[in-house]
């Protein structure tokens, strides 16, 4: 049976999320609640949505960022590391530059499968030596993007499929 996964990062609550109900965007709530495992690439701000997240996804992978303080840095790892469904997953804040970060990323993720990563807001999908690299933007802090953004995918077997990066326009844009 596949796993679902939800792909989010760079919340920064509750100066971003505060907008929304518990943090989220309601659409990204619905997805949490479909998702088998939930992973968020750090820049939480403040634990309130880790805890949040905690109490209601199946199973929650997450790391820190660079604006998480010594409380989320005390709870969550650098770096998160698992296997789901055959799919060795790692999960961390920062890549660098957008230039040479494939090879950067083999270097230091060696036998990984899928590398998920945020920091940029910039939603990210490439391929690099059997490495996927994705980073699903952010669903609160759009930056330069048009949209907030966030990404589902599955896992079966040793394999990544159905990678859907989702579109929310922000308040106020019809």
């Amino acid at each position: 049976m596949p796993s679902s996964l939800l792909l989010i990062s760079d919340t920064h609550f509750p100066a971003r999320g505060a907008a929304h109900d518990g943090g989220l965007p309601g659409p990204v709530w619905d997805a949490v609640d479909a998702a088998d495992v939930v992973v968020h690439a750090g820049d939480w701000c403040t634990a309130e949505l880790l805890d949040r997240l905690e109490a209601r996804a199946t199973r929650l992978v997450a790391c820190w960022g660079n604006n998480d303080g010594a409380d989320l840095r005390a709870r969550l790892p650098e770096t998160a590391r698992v296997t789901i469904d055959g799919v060795r997953v790692a999960v961390t804040h920062e890549t660098g530059a957008t230039q040479g970060r494939e090879q950067r990323a083999l270097r230091a993720h060696p036998d990984t499968d899928l590398l998920v990563f945020g920091h940029s807001h910039i939603p990210w999908d490439s391929r690099a030596d059997g490495l996927r690299l994705l980073n699903p933007g952010s669903p609160t802090d759009r930056r330069r993007m048009p949209t907030h953004t966030w990404v589902t995918l599955t896992l079966d077997d040793g394999r990544i499929g159905d990678v859907v990066l989702h579109h929310l326009e922000p308040a106020g844009r019809a």
